[in-house]
């Protein structure tokens, strides 16, 4: 890992907040962000594309995005700072694009070989029983294109009724509904960064949440979550793990930093359920935990990812 000067970074905005239902959670993460480029010295400003023009940009050297969801990671704001020929943080227009896109995302690690959770597109009622039927009432009803756990529901032995209750609500978000099998076993999560050396998997993280419900609530809010850091798995499999995690980044594109969330079975075989091209980082997230495991501040961390903008285009 290079050390980095902020001297050298010269003005840097740090884009946030924006008008997604994540904004909350983006705020909280920018806010972490632009305190710790000003404790190490960096010429830095706070940008938030829902309350400010885009002509506060003017002068601005890089921007260090963590706008999430929709607006912010999905391509949109990329764009713009390739037309405004800002370099920035993270993936380019088309990276963000699909993975922003659960299931563009998994069409595109199934071409690749990667495994991913058996599921199908819902549309409408007769969708839902056919995914009952299916998965046996055991799936994972969410929004295609949402994050943060928003609109996803986990159902165990499910009703009909059930199923067709979580679509209807997952459907209040306006995009496209999908239905995967239910995945029993370890929840992990793995953060993929590129610290000046290529792109490399680091310390994979378990995620132990009350019941097993990983929500909005225990992601950002509460303590009652235990993650456990450098995960207790098997030496071949975690290897094995890692080197497919470094493949579906670069699968995506997502060249920069993302985080990929796995989940394992008991028998050792895993799926990856989908990227995180915009990591969060407020106190509970877990690129900084990862991180940190490594020896590496959250002060360097957001020092080596803003030293790494660039326009993608």
């Amino acid at each position: 890992m290079k050390s980095v000067d902020v001297k050298d970074l010269g003005k840097i905005a740090v884009v946030m907040g924006g008008s997604s239902g994540e904004r909350e959670v983006s705020l909280m993460s920018g806010s972490g962000v632009l305190k710790a480029l000003q404790s190490v010295g960096a010429d830095v400003v706070k940008f938030d594309p829902a309350e400010q023009p885009l002509s506060d940009l003017t002068g601005i050297d890089r921007a260090f995005l963590i706008l999430h969801g929709k607006g912010g990671e999905d391509g949109v704001i990329q764009g713009v700072m390739e037309f405004l020929k800002i370099p920035y943080t993270g993936s380019g227009v088309q990276a963000s694009a699909i993975g922003i896109d659960k299931e563009m995302t998994k069409a595109v690690w199934e071409a690749q070989d990667i495994p991913v959770p058996r599921g199908m597109v819902l549309r409408n009622e007769a969708d839902c029983e056919e995914a009952h039927r299916r998965f046996n009432g055991n799936l994972v009803i969410k929004p295609s294109k949402e994050g943060s756990s928003l609109g996803l529901y986990k159902l165990k032995n499910a009703t009909l009724d059930q199923v067709k209750e979580a679509f209807a609500k997952s459907q209040e978000a306006g995009m496209t509904v999908l239905a995967e099998e239910y995945v029993f076993g370890r929840e992990l999560t793995v953060a993929v960064l590129d610290m000046g050396e290529g792109l490399k998997a680091f310390p994979i993280i378990e995620i132990k949440a009350p019941d097993g419900d990983y929500d909005f609530e225990h992601k950002y809010f509460s303590d009652e979550t235990v993650y456990v850091c450098p995960a207790e798995v098997p030496e071949n499999v975690t290897e094995k793990i890692k080197a497919v995690v470094e493949k579906a980044a670069l699968a995506v594109g997502a060249d920069a930093w993302s985080r990929i969330d796995v989940m394992l079975r008991d028998d050792g075989s895993f799926v990856l359920l989908e990227i995180n091209t915009a990591p969060g980082m407020t106190p509970h997230s877990l690129v900084p935990l990862a991180a940190r495991t490594c020896g590496i501040s959250y002060e360097e961390l957001v020092k080596q990812v803003a030293a790494r903008a660039s326009l993608k285009g």
